[in-house]
């Protein structure tokens, strides 16, 4: 499976590539669902693939459809392998991991955008720059959303238009990013003309 293809957009969209090895003292790997290909076909291409898997921790959580890869990652022998339910159960796995990093460890993101966001907001807050840290996006293109109204989020958005989960209201959805809080931004689409709103379309799947 290729990596996600995206139509141009504004600058402050997040831009993906694809996961390169880079040598290394520790690879740390955050992926989910269909991510976990883009780990693989890194390793593949990995000139120490045995040395990468000796220094390498892999954080993994099944996607938001239900892709759960887990096995095919736990197979590859890396040194430590922790699959976590959910992308919110991940996180404080991944801050543990983060508070005993040092310069000379090697970020790779890959999977949803919700994962791949957060994963590098939080490795940012630790002071590593966000272009040290290589990001693959592989399977749904749900969308984390935040409401500029409210500040609540709404995370695996699918639809444009879409109701706010903590406002209700209906919301426009930018390709507007922030990586201080890992979500694009949703703007109210019928303020001027009240209950004007036309129909949902599946624009994120």
């Amino acid at each position: 499976m290729s990596k996600t293809a995206f139509p141009p957009a504004i600058k402050s969209r997040p831009v993906y590539g694809v996961l390169e090895p880079r040598p290394g003292a520790v690879h740390l790997v955050v992926a989910d669902g269909e991510g976990a290909g883009a780990v693989t076909d890194m390793l593949a291409k990995a000139a120490d693939r045995a040395g990468m898997l000796a220094a390498m921790h892999i954080i993994y959580t099944p996607g938001p459809n239900g892709t759960d890869q887990t096995a095919m990652l736990a197979a590859l022998g890396a040194k430590q392998c922790y699959r976590a339910p959910t992308i919110p159960t991940l996180l404080p796995r991944l801050t543990r991991v983060l508070s005993d990093a040092h310069m000379g460890t090697q970020f790779y993101l890959a999977g949803t955008e919700g994962l791949i966001g957060q994963a590098e907001r939080d490795i940012m807050a630790t002071g590593f720059p966000h272009h040290d840290i290589q990001k693959e996006h592989r399977g749904s293109t749900v969308r984390r959303v935040q409401c500029v109204h409210c500040k609540g989020i709404t995370e695996n958005v699918a639809t444009d238009p879409f109701v706010c989960s903590h406002c209700g209201l209906s919301l426009f959805v930018r390709d507007h990013y922030s990586r201080r809080i890992a979500a694009f931004q949703g703007v109210n689409i019928d303020a001027e003309d009240p209950g004007q709103v036309p129909p949902p379309v599946v624009r994120f799947t």
